[in-house]
């Protein structure tokens, strides 16, 4: 601490009369904001001097380069501590704490989340240039060793955990599939590794990038794809579609984009990034015994449930496993996970109205037998509300589309409500004459709506077809 005193007097020419120590992240530094009269600085106390030597050097290269970081203002001699501009107490991740908790971002909140990302690209490709590598710490680029690492993590630390049975040799095989995908278009851009909104500040509403010292060469869709489907953070599909279209706009600056290669590319390291969290959320919950953790794991698995609504087809085995493991009972009964589960039934009249196990009641049932009917019609009765046919069928009649737009009114504002009053139930019923097609059809519609807008756990149950899904 004398150390951290002797550079802020060296630097400021007055003493710091008060030192109070700052909430750390993850890591064993150690952060302390000093004051003396007007003056505030946050001092800074290492324990590795090689990611000490990583902050220093990268800090003053992407200053150079015009990029918002804290400025590093004195090292000591021994490089083990230094003194750096006080950025004030706001993070991003704080700013956004509504959105969050409820799973609904306000404008002001996608706003911040959006800007954040169109400095991204400045960050990847002007930080990128002149660059001396082999300063990163712990390696100068993203390769093959990091992934597979990674990727034995998740296999190892949660996998395994959770009892599910595999064959380590094919899961292997298509894990170095996937690893040689990863790293086919490396190019010489800085990957951050550690892009979220914790590592975001917020002074004078501009935002300004900390805790970079791990980052190297690599890829730049790791870093969109760690922001982006940041596990806990509960964006709806809407507004992760506004942050990537962003950040393309903003990279068009920096190098030619072709938006359909980009999102296939940037889907690989979703997936990649995916396991790596549930990696160390095992690691954490399982092996450190810290059940907050586990309670993070259906939000990642959510994100993963998803992703594999279009299966990876270039990794077979991995793609069943995968879609195993999101189904497991255990992960959707974690009692953290206290988030708003709609269900969502069709049916048939004549077989009565789906009851409500949960015990919640309330709810809606909307009765579909006002939209025309495509079962009357002898064509349409070998399909369901799944098949193309039908779906044409009713969209192109119109009236399906103006009853769905009543219907989305009404349970936004039942969904909104029950997120703002912590409540963990919903029921939303469509029935039908025969509960095969407009009430399928329906249900389908809704939760597609449902799940692009709001951060909940939605089930659909098709009853007369006897198929449950969780979306």
């Amino acid at each position: 601490m004398e150390k951290l005193r002797h550079l802020f007097e060296q630097y400021t020419g007055r003493p710091a009369t008060d030192v109070d120590e700052l909430t750390s992240s993850g890591s064993n530094r150690r952060y302390y904001r000093l004051r003396g009269g007007d003056l505030s600085i946050v001092g800074v106390v290492g324990t590795n001097l090689e990611e000490n030597n990583a902050f220093i050097y990268l800090s003053r290269h992407f200053l150079e380069k015009g990029i918002r970081v804290p400025k590093v203002l004195s090292v000591s001699e021994d490089r083990m501590r230094y003194i750096q501009e006080d950025l004030g107490d706001e993070q991003l991740y704080q700013a956004v704490s509504h959105g969050r908790e409820s799973g609904e971002y306000s404008s002001m909140e996608s706003e911040l989340l959006c800007r954040t990302m169109a400095l991204l690209p400045k960050l990847q490709f002007k930080g990128a240039e002149g660059i001396d590598w082999s300063v990163c710490y712990p390696e100068p680029a993203f390769g093959e060793r990091m992934v597979m690492f990674d990727l034995n993590y998740f296999k190892y630390c949660f996998l395994k955990a959770t009892g599910l049975e595999f064959n380590e040799v094919l899961l292997q095989n298509d894990f170095e599939r996937l690893k040689d995908d990863l790293l086919l278009d490396m190019g010489d851009t800085f990957m951050y590794r550690d892009f979220q909104a914790r590592n975001v500040m917020l002074k004078d509403g501009n935002p300004y990038f900390i805790d970079f010292q791990g980052g190297r060469r690599g890829p730049i869709y790791y870093d969109v794809a760690s922001f982006v489907w940041q596990a806990r953070s509960r964006y709806p599909e809407s507004l992760r579609r506004k942050m990537v279209q962003t950040y393309l706009t903003a990279l068009k600056a920096y190098t030619a984009v072709d938006e359909a290669v980009f999102e296939e590319r940037l889907r690989l390291f979703v997936l990649f990034r995916t396991l790596q969290v549930l990696g160390a959320y095992g690691f954490r919950g399982y092996f450190e015994k810290k059940p907050h953790f586990l309670a993070s794991v259906p939000y990642a698995l959510g994100n993963l449930r998803r992703l594999l609504q279009k299966p990876f087809s270039d990794y077979p085995y991995l793609n069943e496993i995968l879609t195993k493991l999101t189904t497991m009972s255990q992960f959707n009964e974690i009692a953290e996970d206290r988030r708003l589960e709609v269900r969502i039934f069709s049916f048939a009249y004549k077989k009565g109205i789906p009851v409500d196990n949960t015990g919640n009641g309330g709810g809606y049932v909307f009765d579909c037998r006002a939209v025309n009917n495509p079962g009357k019609y002898e064509h349409y009765r070998q399909f369901t509300g799944l098949d193309r046919e039908v779906i044409q069928f009713l969209e192109d009649d119109g009236g399906v589309t103006r009853f769905l737009d009543h219907v989305f009114f009404l349970v936004d504002a039942h969904v909104k409500r029950f997120i703002e009053r912590k409540f963990t139930h919903l029921q939303v019923c469509f029935g039908c004459t025969g509960g095969q097609h407009r009430s399928v059809y329906c249900a389908e519609k809704l939760a597609a709506h449902l799940s692009e807008k709001f951060d909940i756990k939605i089930t659909v149950s098709h009853r007369e077809l006897d198929i449950e899904k969780i979306l």
